[in-house]
């Protein structure tokens, strides 16, 4: 396989991960790709950019790339990147559909650079027709909202990063 072309491929895992995506397929007249990642999931992305992701496979290497190999080669020498700070994750206690404000058009209950402190409100949960407050359990600066408005959560799953005080 040529440097370009894993070089290409290890962007688009990487853009993969980034974005919380476990699976990945993609088929073409001389490509055949399947990228699946095994082990604890990553959190799922708010957004992700779609025209990165047609860029990248734009550029996807093609002829003389086995599938196999293709997948295997970055998966094993992508580096793992060690977060620069350990930020606290607020986590879903329950299943149901995130929130970020009270109403569809009130302002959301926090913004990411604001300060909360234990027992603020961060978001609403719905499950099965309650609303239920999702409160801080640290103080601290919300430095990203992980889970979209308006979409399902699972238990456990991260919803805020915050960086404690």
């Amino acid at each position: 396989m040529e440097s370009n072309n894993l070089k290409e491929l290890r962007e688009l895992v990487e853009f993969l991960k980034a974005n919380g995506i476990a699976e990945f397929d993609v088929e073409r007249t001389d490509l055949k790709m399947r990228i699946k990642f095994i082990g604890e999931p990553a959190p799922a992305a708010a957004s992700f950019d779609m025209a990165q992701l047609s860029r990248l496979m734009a550029s996807a290497p093609t002829a003389g790339a086995s599938a196999p190999a293709a997948a295997a080669a970055p998966l094993a020498a992508a580096p793992v990147a060690e977060p620069e700070e350990k930020l606290h994750e607020v986590k879903s206690p329950i299943v149901g559909t995130f929130y970020e404000s009270s109403s569809p058009g009130a302002s959301p209950f926090v913004k990411i650079g604001d300060i909360v402190e234990v027992g603020q409100v961060l978001c609403i949960i719905e499950a099965m027709k309650l609303m239920n407050e999702i409160e801080s359990d640290v103080a601290g600066e919300v430095v990203k909202r992980i889970a979209a408005s308006g979409q399902p959560v699972e238990y456990g799953q991260p919803l805020f990063a915050i960086r404690a005080t």
